[in-house]
């Protein structure tokens, strides 16, 4: 059974009710190692009035343990957060555990407790000196991100042609897709250049990442990706039928679609690393933390789900 490192994100929010909840399933499927010393989950585990189970192996992430503020944006519970994920990956890189889960952090949170990310994902490429490839998805259909959580005006700037190029071929190799649809990036992607003409840079990307995986000795034409497609007719059901992994140029592109069809169901992927992460497609929640509602478990076990069936 694989050893699975779960970061228990920002305490505040769901993501210790999670794990304590879902604890009896998720042992059914993977060895889960939480990253929390025994102090910080013997004051959640109060506060939700919950029992701690027996088989609950945990590791502290070595920082001093804090007062949980229940659905509050904190310092503390961000530079918490940050330490069981960090501890969490150093389990993974030293062969202690075969993947990390991470369960939601807070952006605010890390930002006022003076971490220099933005995400896990962010923090993934300076550990590893990797360029990090954030997928989200489920198996009926996985969204790649070519830009993530920088501001819409910056997006075009982004655009270049090599950059999204290499983004294309290490996309195509982690994930070994036959079929992938590259959305343009504007209305009616451009319409010929009338509305914009970012899918030109984008139909060079293309081309080249075509030509790159090409056989020169097979006659037969290995052309994985296909754009740069109009965006709002891309995930219409027939293109779906069409394709299952898709890349969006930005952000909302690529998840609205997404989370509109595959919410409760969806994860999130860090690809093109030499660990294996995954993540619940959901935030902390702190509008039903502690008492407010019992959080949906379902990306958090097809989270874990996902390391438990990775070829690796």
């Amino acid at each position: 059974m694989k050893r699975v490192a779960i970061s228990v994100g920002d305490l505040g929010g769901i993501g210790i009710e999670l794990a304590l909840r879902a604890h009896a399933e998720v042992r059914t499927l993977v060895d889960p190692i939480y990253l929390i010393d025994r102090q910080m989950l013997a004051q959640a585990a109060d506060l939700l009035r919950l029992p701690i189970p027996e088989d609950f192996t945990v590791v502290s992430p070595g920082v001093d343990p804090f007062p949980i503020q229940p659905g509050q944006v904190d310092a503390a519970a961000g530079a918490y957060s940050f330490a069981s994920f960090r501890a969490a990956v150093e389990l993974c890189a030293q062969n202690d555990a075969d993947g990390v889960c991470t369960l939601p952090i807070h952006k605010k949170a890390w930002e006022l407790a003076g971490i220099p990310y933005k995400g896990h994902t962010d923090a993934l490429r300076d550990f590893f000196g990797r360029e990090a490839i954030m997928m989200l998805g489920c198996p009926r259909m996985y969204v790649g991100l070519y830009t993530e959580h920088i501001p819409l005006r910056e997006v075009p700037d982004a655009l270049d042609p090599e950059r999204l190029t290499r983004f294309l071929l290490d996309f195509h190799r982690e994930t070994g897709a036959e079929s992938i649809a590259v959305l343009g990036l504007n209305p009616h992607a451009g319409d010929g250049g009338v509305l914009g003409d970012e899918e030109t840079l984008i139909a060079q990307a293309i081309a080249q990442a075509n030509r790159s995986i090409q056989n020169p000795k097979s006659k037969i034409q290995n052309r994985p990706f296909t754009g740069p497609l109009v965006p709002d007719t891309a995930f219409t059901p027939a293109m779906r039928s069409r394709f299952r992994y898709y890349v969006a140029m930005y952000h909302d592109q690529g998840l609205i679609p997404l989370k509109a069809l595959h919410f409760r169901e969806s994860i999130n992927v860090s690809l093109n690393l030499p660990i294996l992460r995954t993540s619940v497609d959901h935030g902390t929640a702190f509008d039903i933390a502690y008492g407010g509602g019992v959080p949906d478990p379902t990306s958090y076990l097809n989270a874990v789900g996902y390391i438990r069936e990775a070829k690796r």
